[in-house]
């Protein structure tokens, strides 16, 4: 088993959740032991004295009004977890329920929650033996928490709903027990602390951000080939034009296209005497619109970044005073935000893919066969394809409307003005899947658009992409079912398989390393 990555609450570097969404195993660093325990005492003083305190001995939302007596209190956790897993939907894949797990976990140990220890150290058992909760993907509107997928989540710690332990769905109970765990009794505040923050749609924002950076990468390589494809110019990527203007995000892709085209035969057989004195904007505006979405896509990366080292529950315990003050750390806004820009990002970057797809086809623009076959007419080429990549690129459009705009009050008016978080984060994996098949496609067709220019041979680095495609698909002589061939292109993309082992360095979200 791989060495567990040992997390520092309130310290955790978006490299480390990255690795989480890809599978890696987890334990917390015991430094947070004493925090916790201190959170958990100041709880029990506060049961003690018997002053109502919102979250520890009242109702919850509209009824916080209501204050519940102390024989009571194990109850009212136990039926706030149990009344607010109303979700519904298909299952969230297992890697974002265990990225959401994670997030849990280190902002509950950062000892601002009021939890005991063993509540902290069954949800990190969990994590290490591989229950993961059956959570419905919708029911939360990002505020308030996202109190339904997290009830479901916590269910599982009291023995109420369902699991999977290594894939296999099964009653929580029963997996616990396979698991040999044991489910908890919930104390003061700990139903709450559980259910309440923005973990979910933290989650899902993270998840849609790694693949959506790996998308972006591959975007770059495939852009590059297609400049090539046509026979296009490197001249718009000349560092002058950029620095002059200052934009960080469009620097960087300028730089890097310039580096995955040094080198190339193709580019130097018409650098002289070319007719053409501009390329269409699909690839001369590649740094202007590439680097635009970088900058907001690390915007992003950097709030999402804050926000899964932050404390989201409600009330908050600070122990230097012995106070539960509640506020409204459970709101959202920063994630649906976020999310909202990963969502116009990722739409970008298949739109502007999608026309180089178009204008490759196109022998009036690109000089190439009609539709990248040697014979037009009788085969249909790259026809269809594109027509694919046109749709997908269209249903991003429709997905990219900003949820954060959107809001509906809930709780009988007590909760006004929510943050639609929760699914402006989970849209982002279906498009950031839309998006990759739309690279995908760009990249059969610049690969064969380049097999036109034979011998001319492209870059070191481009060259090196053509290969890592076609030991996967052919080139197309005659048309051929092609499905597969957009199957396998597709999962180059979304495997990094077209930016492994390349000797160009291509930017990526990471905050630390943003220079």
């Amino acid at each position: 088993m791989n060495t567990p990555l040992t997390l520092v609450p309130g310290h955790v570097p978006l490299a480390q959740w990255r690795q989480i969404y890809r599978g890696a195993a987890v334990r917390l660093h015991e430094s947070a032991q004493a925090a916790v325990v201190r959170s958990a005492q100041v709880v029990d003083a506060i049961v003690a004295k018997g002053e109502p305190v919102y979250g520890i001995n009242t109702g919850f939302g509209k009824l916080a009004s209501v204050r519940i007596e102390r024989e009571d209190l194990q109850t009212l956790q136990r039926n706030i977890v149990l009344s607010h897993a109303a979700g519904v939907g298909e299952p969230i894949p297992a890697n974002v329920v265990r990225l959401m797990m994670a997030l849990k976990l280190t902002s509950l140990a950062q000892g601002a929650s009021g939890i005991r220890p063993e509540t902290l150290s069954l949800l990190e058992a969990m994590l290490q033996k591989d229950v993961v909760p059956v959570v419905p993907c919708q029911g939360s509107v990002g505020a308030s928490g996202d109190l339904a997928p997290l009830s479901h989540l916590a269910s599982v710690m009291i023995g109420v709903g369902e699991a999977f332990v290594a894939g296999v769905r099964m009653p929580a109970e029963a997996a616990l027990q396979q698991t040999g765990l044991q489910a908890l009794v919930l104390g003061a505040k700990e139903g709450l602390a559980l259910l309440n923050g923005t973990q979910y749609s933290t989650a899902y924002a993270l998840a849609g951000l790694f693949e959506i950076e790996t998308v972006f990468q591959a975007a770059l390589v495939t852009g590059a080939l297609s400049v090539e494809a046509a026979k296009g110019s490197d001249t718009p990527f000349d560092p002058r034009i950029h620095s002059i203007r200052g934009q960080r995000g469009q620097i960087a892709t300028a730089a890097v296209l310039r580096e995955l085209m040094q080198g190339s035969a193709i580019r130097e057989s018409h650098r002289d005497n070319d007719v053409r004195v501009q390329d269409p904007y699909c690839l001369r505006c590649q740094p202007q619109v590439m680097g635009a979405a970088l900058d907001v896509i690390r915007q992003a990366a950097t709030t999402l970044e804050i926000e899964a080292n932050g404390v989201s529950d409600n009330p908050l315990v600070f122990t230097d005073t012995g106070e539960a003050l509640s506020g409204g750390n459970f709101h959202a806004e920063p994630v649906a935000f976020a999310a909202d820009m990963l969502a116009m990002a990722i739409c970008e970057i298949g739109s502007i893919s999608e026309r180089r797809t178009a204008m490759l086809v196109d022998p009036a623009l690109s000089g190439l066969p009609a539709f990248l076959t040697p014979k037009p007419g009788l085969n249909s080429g790259f026809m269809i394809p594109q027509v694919t990549a046109a749709a997908l690129v269209s249903e991003n459009k429709q997905r990219a409307y900003p949820a954060s705009v959107d809001s509906i009050p809930t709780s009988a008016n007590q909760e006004d003005h929510v943050s639609m978080a929760a699914h402006g984060a989970r849209r982002l994996l279906a498009m950031a899947e839309n998006a990759a098949n739309v690279i995908g496609i760009e990249l059969l067709a610049a690969g064969q658009g380049c097999d036109f220019h034979a011998p001319l041979r492209s870059s070191p680095a481009l060259e090196q992409v053509r290969s890592t495609l076609r030991a996967q698909v052919p080139a197309l002589v005659d048309d051929r079912y092609f499905h597969p061939d957009m199957v396998a292109a597709t999962a180059l993309v979304r495997a990094g398989a077209l930016t492994a082992g390349l000797a160009v360095l291509l930017p990526g979200v990471d905050v630390a390393d943003q220079g």
